[in-house]
């Protein structure tokens, strides 16, 4: 595998939105909510927060099927890549302004930037397969996702010196790295245009749309794999949407514990990310991806039993192993069980599905949560995910996938 400019340029892209996944959505920002902005009754601020991914995933589940439908048809998926980043850059930077008791405003922000982030990725994972071949795929989305974690890192360091001074000055921090490391995915990654006409656009989507529901009957290992996803995706957002929330409400730790704990399972993720993309391609992304669920369902398990702040510890080191390979692997095997020619169409879909699904899980863990005052029950809710969606996985025929796959392109 050669790494020129065109993959560096994609590549980079993880290294700079790692940050907001990173400081906002899961270590600062998601604990600054709770506890700053809503206080009061136990449970009663995860039950917002979990309706705050909530709605922000619904709005994407709703227009990343048209907007990837209209990104491959028109060729503008870098164009609808650089408005969507920079609407999470902005609307990360007003969180700045969100003050203790702004319910509202701190909710409304936030789930405007998490629509802007979750949108970008549809267009994002769709440039993958046109800036590499089919045998570099895994090796490439998991260098990606190394990278990622280095960017995360990064942001995790400079957040532990922001937050002593004040925990406001992290948001626009996160902002200022997203938008000058997403400049190198600007100026180098190229969109590979094809000659289309001039259309109505957004009917042209609706007609791709129909299309793809009514065939992808056709393509069953595709369906089959896309249901797997739709389960344990649910398991792997919340358990990123609530694990500093967890250790902080479970064990006493802080947001500085918790940066420490995500900087330390950063070196994980890196490893699992790594070794797990080499797995794939030298064995397949199928089994690769099992193993990865199997490890969640450790994670998970142990999350439960745990019984310090220091065995915590121990628990994110290991979920950073599964999460790097885990989000790597099922970018890779739905790219390969996707028509070339209707990437964007077909990773709409994708974002569809694991949007949709990322609304079930975190609603549902807010909601356990405010409801028995324990939020062991909330996590260990999440083991359900995990095991139905390893077992439909193992229904997938990887190799008549990707024969379905190349006969539809």
């Amino acid at each position: 595998m050669k790494l020129n400019r065109n993959i560096m340029g994609w590549m980079f892209y993880d290294f700079a939105n790692s940050a907001f996944t990173t400081i906002i959505v899961t270590v600062v920002y998601s604990v600054y909510f709770i506890n700053n902005v809503v206080g009061g009754t136990s449970g009663y601020g995860e039950m917002l927060w979990g309706r705050a991914i909530g709605i922000s995933m619904t709005m994407v589940a709703l227009s990343a099927p048209i907007l990837g439908a209209v990104a491959d048809y028109s060729r503008s998926k870098k164009k609808l890549l650089f408005i969507n980043c920079y609407l999470t850059v902005i609307f990360t930077a007003l969180l700045y302004f969100v003050h203790p008791g702004q319910v509202f405003l701190g909710m409304l922000f936030f789930i405007i930037a998490n629509f802007g982030f979750n949108s970008a990725n549809v267009f994002y994972d769709a440039f993958l397969p046109e800036i590499c071949s089919q045998e570099d795929i895994g090796k490439v989305s998991g260098f990606g996702w190394a990278l990622g974690y280095v960017g995360g890192l990064i942001s995790l360091l400079v957040a532990l010196v922001l937050v002593k001074q004040n925990v406001r000055y992290v948001f626009p921090a996160v902002a200022v790295h997203f938008f000058l490391f997403s400049l190198f995915t600007f100026f180098w990654l190229k969109e590979f245009k094809r000659p289309s006409k001039r259309s109505n656009y957004l009917r042209v989507a609706y007609q791709r749309i129909y299309f793809s529901v009514k065939n992808i009957a056709k393509q069953p290992q595709l369906l089959r794999y896309i249901i797997s996803y739709f389960i344990y995706n649910d398991g792997i957002t919340t358990v990123i949407v609530f694990a500093s929330i967890y250790g902080i409400e479970r064990f006493g730790m802080k947001t500085t514990d918790m940066i420490i704990y995500f900087i330390l399972a950063q070196f994980t993720s890196i490893i699992g990310s790594g070794i797990f993309g080499w797995f794939t391609d030298k064995f397949n992304v199928k089994l690769s991806l099992s193993i990865s669920l199997l490890i969640w369902i450790v994670v998970v398990v142990w999350a439960y039993f745990c019984g310090s702040a220091r065995e915590y510890y121990y628990v994110g080191l290991l979920a950073g192993l599964a999460i790097g390979s885990s989000q790597s692997n099922s970018r890779t095997m739905l790219s390969m069980l996707t028509p070339k020619t209707r990437q964007a169409e077909f990773f709409g879909f994708y974002t569809l599905t694991g949007r949709l699904s990322s609304i079930i899980g975190p609603i549902l863990y807010g909601w356990i949560a405010h409801k028995t005052g324990d939020i062991r029950y909330s996590i260990l809710s999440l083991i359900l995910f995990f095991v139905v969606g390893w077992i439909i996985l193992q229904s997938v025929h990887l190799k008549e996938g990707i024969a379905q796959a190349n006969r539809h392109t």
